[in-house]
């Protein structure tokens, strides 16, 4: 009796187009029958249980759906669900069951999303207080040991005095490419966009690192096609970006040249740096632009890297609609290069 009452209440929507179906076909009934009251009673009864009856069958087919309803909103609640195909619907609401489908793909894909992002910042945020701590760490002991006597010895305190002051360093260009890297990724850096030269930034940046080079009877080239075509990029960006890739490569190069280019093709310039130093391993190069990656940690951090630079030039290049190409192979060098548009 309860289902019944229940099947009831769902099918109270149809109640009244029932009711006004079977008053008419009542109506037509009595107009054919004639006033027997016998033969009306008789119809006004069979009306009556076919309109409940009706009125049952449809309740309990409108419970089906809601609880169908209900069940699939549930399992999705509860994270039930392995795939939206597992959302099935009875016949009368397939089109709603696509669209039931629909939102859950789109907010799976919007928690995956969220779950990435919390990854990636906890992450970047236990890597960012590795890196902070690292320099901190060490200026307090020096400082420590200065103040403990060390002082006054004038062949420590000279030396501790250096060290804290390049670890100060360190610290210094930590922050400003964490700045860099927040503005990048937060969608704030601006670019300014226009035709330029490239050959002079390059010539610029081989004399200004040739001295570098030169402490490690390294070999600082430079090899242009003549002309040298102007190219469409964000002037200073660019520059940032050959000044961190020539840095690198001097610095992971104990012998040999280091070799900056561009080479001039229809409708684009690549320009490349590329070096005769210890190379890359494909283990590491898929993931040499991640934020904080190391090929070798301590070695890294000894030569001063933050572990951000190439994270930083593979968003510039990126927001110059352009991709880092990495060519390399362990012990024979490596190759950084990117392309941009030609003048026309």
């Amino acid at each position: 009796m309860k289902n019944i009452d229940e099947n009831l209440r769902f099918g109270r929507n149809y109640a009244l187009p029932l009711f006004i179906y079977n008053s008419a076909f009542f109506l037509l009934l009595y107009l054919i029958a004639g006033h027997s009251p016998e033969i009306l009673f008789t119809i006004f009864l069979f009306i009556l249980i076919t309109y409940f009856g009706l009125l049952n069958y449809l309740g309990l087919k409108r419970k089906k759906e809601v609880n169908s309803i209900t069940e699939t909103i549930r399992k999705i609640r509860n994270n039930q669900l392995v795939d939206h195909y597992d959302i099935q619907l009875s016949g009368g609401l397939r089109i709603l069951e696509e669209e039931i489908r629909e939102m859950y793909r789109r907010n799976k894909e919007v928690i995956e999303n969220l779950k990435k992002m919390e990854k990636v910042r906890t992450e970047f945020l236990g890597n960012v207080s590795h890196e902070l701590r690292t320099p901190i760490f060490a200026i307090q002991g020096f400082i420590e040991t200065l103040l403990d006597g060390a002082v006054n010895d004038p062949n420590v305190n000279i030396a501790f005095l250096q060290k804290a002051n390049q670890h100060l360093n360190n610290l210094n260009n930590l922050l400003n490419d964490l700045i860099d890297i927040s503005m990048i990724e937060s969608g704030q850096m601006k670019m300014n966009l226009r035709y330029f030269d490239l050959e002079p930034i390059l010539r610029n940046l081989i004399t200004e690192f040739k001295p570098y080079a030169e402490n490690k009877n390294l070999n600082l080239e430079i090899k242009l096609s003549k002309p040298a075509p102007e190219v469409y990029g964000d002037k200073e960006k660019i520059r940032q970006v050959l000044s961190n890739l020539i840095v690198n490569a001097i610095k992971y190069t104990e012998q040999g040249k280091v070799e900056v280019g561009l080479q001039d093709y229809e409708k684009e310039a690549r320009i490349y740096v590329r070096d005769t130093g210890i190379g890359i391993s494909p283990e590491d190069q898929r993931r040499i632009f991640e934020r904080f990656y190391r090929v070798d940690k301590n070695r890294s951090r000894e030569l001063g890297g933050t572990g951000l630079g190439l994270a930083i030039v593979k968003h510039i290049i990126e927001a110059h609609n352009s991709r880092m190409e990495l060519i390399s192979k362990p012990g024979e060098g490596s190759e950084f290069a990117f392309r941009l548009k030609k003048f026309k």
